[in-house]
């Protein structure tokens, strides 16, 4: 009896069904390389990143997202000047430092420098009170950002919540839970932003050290609404694709084996609808900036002397004509925000829709 090489090819044998090995030839180590890149393990996450990636626009909104996180996070460290800091010389308020323009100094400053002190230079320069303009902005835009980050988180929550239990309960449960949310979607969410602006500024005291405080009783109101109103459409959108995903043969099977429906929709639904929820959070937080800055602007948003972009650029509407800077730099600065979170957002509906690749 032969004894077997594993080096040496098997030789077919007569009347054998078996294929001729011979015919084959060996994979090249080119061919091994591309097999090998082929067959490399990637994940949800790391596919819809990668996919990203290759979105120039999207990519140019984070760049500009990250330029404006670090110069909101690093600028009050740098500039010496308060948002609410009237300027003064050596002691002195500076009656002379209103409405400066962008790199100016008052007469009192300029004295001060030719005696040898140091002044930080206005980048904005200033406004009609005598405070600094480019740490008014600065601010301002902590402000919209905050607001627009906890607003989308609510309305997160909320209609993620409200959704999926309605799409998964469906029948009875679902038609009722959607006539509440027509109902919602019938009230006018301006005038509800008045009335709770009323109601919450006369009975509500809130802590002066407090971050809420700080912003007033109106921002405190901003938030209730958009806990009460602006989570319908999340709340559809999640509720539309449970309807469709319930019904796949792994709910089913986690459904045999006994799985509760909290843990169903947790671990089965819920991330199989990870692509819809990352790409309306990302297109919540821009209108809701725009919501904020557009109460400010009416003068129903943040209250005095804390800044936002739309009190700001409000408070520039009167020196228009004699002071056009002052209206650029706030509705600038909001313009970036929008169209940097927007193309983001478009960016991943992009890489994380399934139904949008190629």
């Amino acid at each position: 009896m032969e004894k077997y090489d594993p080096n040496q090819t098997p030789k077919k044998r007569p009347l054998s069904l078996q294929l001729d090995v011979s015919a084959f030839e060996k994979a090249t180590e080119e061919e091994k390389k591309q097999q090998d890149v082929m067959s490399e393990s990637t994940t949800f996450l790391k596919d819809g990143l990668k996919r990203l990636r290759r979105n120039k626009l999207s990519m140019f909104g984070i760049i500009v997202l990250i330029l404006v996180l670090l110069s909101i996070t690093v600028a009050p460290s740098i500039v010496p000047y308060g948002y609410e800091e009237i300027l003064s010389v050596e002691g002195k308020r500076d009656k002379g430092a209103k409405n400066l323009k962008p790199f100016t100094y008052s007469k009192a400053e300029q004295n001060y420098i030719k005696k040898g002190g140091e002044r930080f230079p206005h980048i904005f320069g200033t406004d009609e009170q005598c405070r600094d303009y480019f740490i008014r902005v600065i601010y301002g835009t902590r402000v919209s950002l905050t607001v627009g980050f906890f607003a989308s988180i609510i309305v997160l929550i909320i209609g993620m919540i409200y959704g999926s239990i309605s799409g998964y309960a469906g029948g009875r449960v679902d038609m009722i839970m959607m006539r509440i949310v027509d109902i919602i979607y019938s009230l006018p969410d301006m005038l509800m932003v008045i009335l709770l602006s009323v109601v919450l500024g006369s009975r509500i005291s809130l802590p002066k050290t407090s971050f809420l405080g700080k912003m007033g009783p109106n921002m405190l109101s901003l938030f209730i609404v958009f806990g009460l109103l602006y989570w319908v459409g999340m709340a559809r959108l999640i509720r539309g694709q449970i309807l469709s995903i319930k019904e796949n043969d792994y709910v089913l099977a986690a459904k045999a084996t006994g799985s509760s429906s909290g843990r169903i929709i947790r671990r089965h639904i819920l991330p199989n609808c990870l692509s819809v929820i990352i790409v309306s959070t990302a297109l919540q937080i821009p209108s809701a900036i725009f919501t904020e800055s557009y109460l400010s602007f009416i003068g129903l948003g943040v209250q005095a002397p804390m800044p936002s972009l739309g009190s700001l650029a409000n408070a520039a509407r009167g020196g228009l004509q004699t002071y056009p800077y002052k209206l650029v730099f706030p509705a600038a600065m909001i313009c970036l925000i929008v169209l940097s979170l927007n193309l983001l957002g478009d960016g991943l509906r992009d890489a994380f829709d399934p139904k949008l690749r190629r």
